[in-house]
This record gives structure tokens, C-alpha cells and sequence, in this order.
């Protein structure tokens, strides 16, 4: 059987490949003490630590599946509410979200999905909502990704240890730059990662649902 070869993109500690089985990773990370601590999590990924966006466009052919998760801080409607307050930095929205999702939709042959934050604006090419997150994709999504119920209570109001319990990981292991709780409440629920992965893989499909109408239309 041919060896399902997958691209995870700004993998930071790997929240939504946590439950993929049946593949090959490459995972591509520019935090050296997040890619330290995915490789120690997942041991028989290949981690390259480096710039994912110019890692896409060099290797892109390489792969079945494409996982794509860019930073999403400069599209995040908190920086909106934050502008009024002193010492606001003002920047432009990092347009690389857009560069990688229109050339995966013009140039890749296989599967992709790229991740972000709903932003503070209307999005530039239209995506699928899913809980607090936008996925842009080329195969339909099921309206429900599996996140469990109280993902939203979690990610608002929940301290290091509940996030870390929730997403079965010991954040606090992280000693890099970033701060914990901004990296946890970022992370896909791993339930959404897998349910995104199987239809990728075409292990779910429209016609293997009992109700089709859970799919969306591309």
C-alpha cells in the first residue's frame, strides 16, 4: 500500500496531528523549542525546523495531504479591541494566509486544508466556519468536526492545567518565548484534526454518513 505522505505546516506542538495514524509527517516548525518538544511528542514525524511558508512552495509536490495552520495574530479581531489602548502596535494583516491558500488551490493535486482565526474583517476568499476556527479547503467538510462540547468554556476561561488536560499535553514543558496560554488556546481540538484528516483521507465520506446534509457543499 502506498505510504500516505503528509505536510504539517507551522506544527507548533502538533494539537491536530495528535490522533493521525497510517501516515508519513513532515512537520515544519520555526520555534526550535516547539519543534524540540512535537518531535519528542511525535517521534517518527520528521521535524525540519524552518520557514513553512518558503518549505511550501519547495516542496509541495512531495506530498498527499497538506496541513497548513499560519500565524494567525495579525488577523485576530482582538487586535480590533485592542486598538485603543496605549502603545498598540499597528500592522498589516500577514497576507501569506492568502498566498499559500490560492496556490494550493491553483498548483497542488492532493488534499489541503488551511487553518486560521475568523478575522476582524471580512475574509478575502470565502472559507467554511467551523467552531473558532476557518478552514479553507478542496473537499467538503462536515458541518459537525466531532470538537467536543465544552471546547469553548476551555479555551475562554480555562487555566494552563485544564487546557493541558483537555488537550493532553503538559504545556508547561514549554520553556521557549511564547506565551502558554496564547499557544494551548490556538491549538485545533485534536477530535476536529482527526475528523478534517479521514475526510482528507476519504475514511469519511457523504455517502458513508447517515445523513449526507452534515456535508457541506465545496
Amino acid at each position: 500500500m502506498k505510504t500516505f505522505k503528509v505536510l504539517n505546516l507551522y506544527s507548533c506542538l502538533g494539537g491536530n496531528r495528535y490522533k493521525w495514524t497510517d501516515c508519513e509527517v513532515t512537520a515544519i516548525e520555526l520555534d526550535s523549542e516547539a519543534a524540540r518538544l512535537y518531535q519528542e511528542r511525535f517521534p517518527n514525524d520528521k521535524v525540519i525546523i524552518g520557514d513553512a511558508h518558503q518549505y511550501l512552495l519547495d516542496h509541495f509536490q512531495e506530498f498527499d495531504f497538506i496541513w497548513s495552520s499560519p500565524p494567525c495574530p495579525s488577523h485576530s479581531r482582538v487586535r480590533v479591541s485592542q486598538k485603543t489602548r496605549e502603545n498598540f502596535k499597528f500592522i498589516y494583516p500577514d497576507l501569506k494566509l492568502y498566498e499559500e491558500i490560492i496556490f494550493l488551490d491553483n498548483f497542488f493535486k492532493g488534499k489541503y486544508v488551511v487553518e486560521n482565526v475568523i478575522p476582524f474583517y471580512e475574509p478575502l476568499i470565502p472559507a467554511k466556519k467551523r467552531g473558532r476556527h476557518l478552514y479553507w479547503t478542496n473537499f467538503n467538510l462536515p458541518n459537525d468536526l466531532g470538537e467536543r462540547k465544552n471546547l469553548n468554556n476551555i479555551i475562554e476561561k480555562g487555566t494552563i492545567k485544564q487546557l493541558s488536560e483537555f488537550h493532553n499535553y503538559d504545556f508547561t514543558k514549554y520553556k521557549g518565548k511564547q506565551r502558554l496560554n496564547k499557544m494551548a488556546r490556538n491549538l485545533v481540538d485534536y477530535e476536529a484534526g482527526l475528523t478534517i484528516f479521514n475526510v482528507a483521507r476519504g475514511l469519511i465520506t457523504r455517502e458513508k454518513q447517515e445523513v449526507p446534509q452534515l456535508f457541506d457543499n465545496l
